[in-house]
């Protein structure tokens, strides 16, 4: 279904303060495509999507992303540099301003929800100032049937509108750019930037605090697909990890790439009605299912054309490594019906371990399971937030810690209760650098990364032989099928073998010196996943 049916009902925004706009309602993804290249706002390319510039930011800016601190997030929100409070007079006065901005303009609304389980949807409404994010939310948002739109009612209101700039002086944020979430308005307000991953994660940030408060379920920033088994795999990981890529397994049907909810009925649905990947580097060989779906519909964000062609270059990153595609999900061929999938029996932590140190596959134990998805080990890739100039190692707490409002520990303990009532094995992968560090060693081989995953799926390492890190205690795998035994001890793969022993131990206290402000909440069985360093 593409859903491309223009849909003709006039609606008003008064309710929201936006008064005399001119208002497109519910366009259709081809219409808000030729809008966007008819007003000069973007250019079609050779495969027929749609290229845009989101302008000065091209990335999230995560000290510029605030909570409204009210009665219903004064003592549930882990208030510090993640979420960061807003008082709610000042978001009263700036979501006035904004309002005020949007009357007399051109605007465009898109009413989606979140949420494939009927059980958890969650109806948005997204008033956007430019016609490609409005395309954007399309894609990434669920699409209501024609009959569903006649009865639709909001529960939450999402603005974006990039050419509000704040004033900081007046209005209470740090910079120019905003965006702020308001539980009680349930209003989601995003000014300043143009870079669409703030509306993506503003959504994914106000489910992270309503489905375990309000409805007992477990958000998780991670991919997810099923076998023919019905057997679900879930994928955590961050920005560059390679959920995207992994997840998009031909054998497996994809139930979503970045967002979902587990439930107490032990089912996994997807957040989302589409995919948002990184395509740095991108090519047909090696990613089929991403390469092919950047088609019409599509929007490719910051990248950059072939001389004299309007053919993308992939490799080139002249505006940021942080090049970005939107796509509606049925631009993958092997999708889930529904974007429901049950029975969960794998779970998979990806990090790139730009150290080199981490084992390509290891098996954990429900405690280094749960040390590990508090830790959320990887490194931050260039260009994914602003100021990352290079990669750095980063342990972001649930591998989505920017977009997680509660503490930690209580996302870990839903999940670690989960895997252990579905009797899920989990496995942390390391897609980074083997070999050595970052600048000596080399990024892990993906045909190697998909044959372990495959392995693992198949339960072809349920019999093998293991031997537990020195370090970090996680169990690693003597061989596995279509990979040669001699890198999955990293430790082999380097020369000088000393630095390596040197290096997983500094590696190990930096695990240690992390994990001390979660200790208190930890308990034995947590603590006993940790490293040996």
């Amino acid at each position: 279904m593409n859903n491309n049916t223009p849909f003709t009902q006039s609606i008003s925004l008064k309710d929201l303060g936006i008064e005399n706009a001119k208002i497109h309602y519910q366009l259709s993804a081809n219409e808000l495509h030729d809008m966007t290249i008819a007003s000069g706002q973007g250019i079609e390319t050779s495969t027929g999507a749609l290229a845009v510039n989101t302008g000065e930011y091209t990335g999230r800016s995560p000290l510029d992303r605030f909570i409204v601190k009210d009665s219903i997030t004064e003592n549930q929100v882990w208030w510090g540099k993640v979420n960061i409070p807003f008082e709610p007079t000042a978001f009263e006065a700036l979501y006035k301003k904004v309002t005020s901005y949007l009357s007399n303009k051109e605007i465009f609304v898109r009413d989606s929800y979140v949420c494939a389980d009927p059980n958890y949807r969650l109806n948005v409404r997204v008033v956007t100032e430019t016609p490609w994010t409005n395309l954007f939310c399309y894609n990434m948002f669920l699409r209501p049937e024609q009959e569903e739109l006649e009865e639709f009612t909001p529960e939450w209101t999402l603005l974006c509108v990039p050419s509000f700039m704040a004033d900081p002086a007046t209005d209470g944020t740090r910079q120019s750019n905003f965006a702020i979430l308001d539980f009680t308005r349930k209003v989601v307000l995003i000014g300043g930037t143009g870079y669409t991953g703030e509306v993506k994660k503003g959504i994914f940030s106000a489910l992270n605090f309503i489905l375990p408060v309000d409805k007992n379920a477990l958000p998780m920033h991670c991919s997810a697909n099923v076998g023919d088994k019905e057997d679900t795999a879930i994928f955590f990981g961050l920005s560059g990890t390679g959920k995207t890529t992994l997840s998009a397994d031909p054998q497996r049907k994809l139930i979503g790439d970045d967002e979902h909810g587990w439930t107490n009925e032990n089912t996994v649905f997807n957040f989302e009605g589409g995919c948002y990947a990184k395509v740095i580097n991108l090519s047909e060989e090696n990613e089929p299912d991403i390469f092919r779906a950047i088609k019409k519909g599509a929007v490719l964000e910051n990248v950059i054309f072939k001389q004299g062609t309007n053919e993308v270059d992939f490799d080139d990153v002249s505006i940021t490594p942080n090049t970005r595609v939107s796509y509606p999900i049925y631009h993958i061929d092997n999708i889930q019906p529904g974007s429901i999938g049950k029975n969960p029996k794998n779970i998979f932590f990806l990090t790139a371990d730009s150290f080199g140190i981490l084992p390509p596959i290891s098996r954990l134990t429900p405690g280094q399971a749960a040390y590990h998805f508090i830790s959320g080990y990887t490194a931050k890739v260039a260009g994914t937030e602003a100021g990352v100039t290079e990669p750095q190692p980063n342990f972001s707490a649930c591998f989505g810690a920017p977009f997680m409002p509660l503490h930690p520990t209580r996302y870990a303990e839903m999940l670690s209760k989960k895997i252990q009532e579905a009797d899920v094995k989990v496995w942390l992968i390391n897609t980074g650098w083997t070999g050595g560090a970052y600048g000596t060693g080399s990024r892990m081989k993906l045909k190697y990364t998909r044959a372990m995953i495959t392995a693992a799926l198949n339960g072809e390492l349920d019999a093998v032989d293991y031997r537990n890190h020195v370090v970090f205690g996680i169990a690693i795998p003597q061989n596995c099928p279509n990979v040669p035994s001699e890198i999955l001890n990293p430790r082999n793969t380097w020369e000088d073998k000393d630095l390596y022993d040197q290096k997983a131990i500094e590696l190990g206290q930096k695990f240690k010196a992390n994990f001390a402000k979660f200790e208190e909440f930890a308990n034995a069985e947590i603590m006993a996943g940790a490293p040996n360093a």
